[in-house]
């Protein structure tokens, strides 16, 4: 059996070289605030993984991705083992924008710190007197570049989106940011009115896009999972405060009340989250979480 070792690590993913196609792994590392966290969480990278495939389907009419199979039988035998099973996926190489896409829906995060600061976010006015958790009047798109490992995201403008990529692809910068943004939104709109019918609000969420061989803007990464979102209960929802979640902002929370932790988690809160995680996935694909 030929052995495979990641060509890229990031927080919580690895990925693999497959000749003309890339198997992307999501471990059961978790990150918050920049930090890998010490601890693992069993069945994480599974959820994710499949959250991530259902949200592809769901959304193929809106934008092309890159998802080609999650069928251990169409990877290489290295992936046969049981740690890659359910949380791996072959996907197709892309050129990938360096661009982070965050979408905001609801007034929540580093977005109502920035507004309490100057009423905007990344430079977008919003109106006056609006609460934490609110809903936006429309959805904003407000996106970030991406950082490496051990390093900050920072927020940036549509036009400086527009800067960075100009750079890379002179000519097309307009055009790949206008795409990109128009599809952020599109696909958010599309998702977020679904989940609703399913009992859970999108506040936030981030997509990433590269370009194929023909040139076309591809969605990639991940998709809509625990780790790239905020979900929140319909149930309960009341502004003028932070919500309960099925995310990662639970561990969040935990860290910020817990400064001497060292970034070690206990495990009633390991527990927890993965139940979160495996609650929102069954709401919104309505199916019990299984890995294989």
């Amino acid at each position: 059996m030929t052995e495979f070792k990641p060509f890229k690590e990031g927080k919580v993913r690895e990925v693999y070289d497959n000749g003309d196609s890339l198997i992307m792994v999501a471990t059961d590392r978790i990150s918050a605030f920049d930090h890998i966290l010490k601890n693992k969480i069993t069945d994480k990278g599974a959820v994710l993984t499949k959250m991530s495939a259902f949200w592809f389907n769901f959304t193929e009419d809106v934008i092309a991705n890159h998802m080609i199979s999650m069928d251990p039988a169409d990877m290489p035998e290295f992936f046969g083992q049981d740690r890659f099973v359910g949380n791996s996926m072959k996907v197709k190489k892309l050129e990938m924008f360096p661009i982070e896409c965050i979408v905001r829906g609801y007034l929540s995060g580093s977005g109502w710190k920035s507004y309490q600061a100057d009423g905007t976010i990344c430079g977008i006015k919003l109106p006056e007197g609006m609460k934490e958790s609110d809903k936006l009047p429309e959805p904003i798109f407000t996106p970030s570049t991406k950082a490496e490992l051990g390093d900050h995201d920072e927020n940036i403008s549509f036009e400086q989106s527009i800067v960075v990529l100009e750079k890379l692809y002179p000519g097309k910068g307009e055009e790949y940011a206008t795409k990109i943004k128009d599809a952020t939104i599109a696909i958010y709109k599309k998702c977020a009115e679904y989940a609703l019918t399913k009992g859970i609000i999108i506040a936030d969420t981030k997509f990433e896009f590269g370009l194929n061989e023909e040139g076309e803007v591809i969605l990639a990464d991940e998709m809509l999972t625990p780790d790239s979102s905020r979900f929140w209960p319909v149930e309960g929802y009341e502004p003028g405060h932070g919500q309960p979640s099925y995310d990662k902002q639970f561990v969040r929370d935990w860290l910020i009340a817990n400064p001497d932790s060292d970034y070690l988690l206990p495990d009633d809160i390991i527990e927890k989250t993965i139940g979160k995680y495996k609650e929102a996935y069954k709401l919104l694909t309505g199916e019990e979480f299984c890995r294989k």
